[in-house]
């Protein structure tokens, strides 16, 4: 069966896949990783996952409980090849490469955790930090496990709603008592 695209190659598919990853800042879990670099109607699934699995037997990738990461050999080789990859399909990428990137940086900003008491009850800790640094850190106590899951769950989707909140109930002005 004849396919279509660009690429066909073992290679090509090796440097698109290096290509995705050094533009990104962070893991990216394996599903999306796919949906990234099978951008081009050429490549073959199992081809990728071929050479997915070359890559980090080679030490150009880096794999973890989180997913997928360039390492340097990684981003110097790529940095070297990446220009051979057919410009349409590095334009594709990189589009589809965008939100993921926005996602990641945003998700590396927020940082949520908790820890149990002697006396059962849950310290939550959430955090929210910009390019300069830590903007906003909350240290709560709260009733159970579940109430702080449900705390960590609601500050990642919604960290910066909370922040400004927050911030108009501080400086709000009012009548003085």
């Amino acid at each position: 069966m004849e396919r279509f695209g660009f690429i066909h190659e073992k290679l090509d598919i090796k440097i698109l896949i290096l290509f995705v990853l050094k533009r990104l800042s962070s893991e990216i879990d394996p599903e999306t990783l796919a949906d990234l670099c099978l951008c081009d109607d050429g490549i073959v699934y199992f081809d990728y996952t071929d050479c997915l699995s070359e890559l980090v037997d080679s030490g150009h990738i880096e794999k973890n409980d989180f997913g997928y990461k360039i390492t340097e050999k990684g981003s110097r080789n790529a940095e070297t090849v990446e220009s051979s990859l057919p410009y349409s399909v590095r334009s594709k990428a990189e589009k589809l490469i965008e939100p993921v990137e926005e996602r990641l940086r945003r998700a590396a900003m927020i940082k949520v955790g908790h820890s149990l008491t002697d006396e059962g009850l849950c310290n939550v800790t959430l955090s929210m930090s910009d390019d300069m640094g830590q903007v906003i850190k909350l240290e709560l106590l709260c009733g159970d496990e579940k109430t702080a899951k449900l705390m960590e769950k609601n500050f990642r989707l919604k960290a910066e709603g909370y922040y400004e909140r927050f911030l108009a109930l501080l400086t709000e002005t009012g009548k003085k008592d």
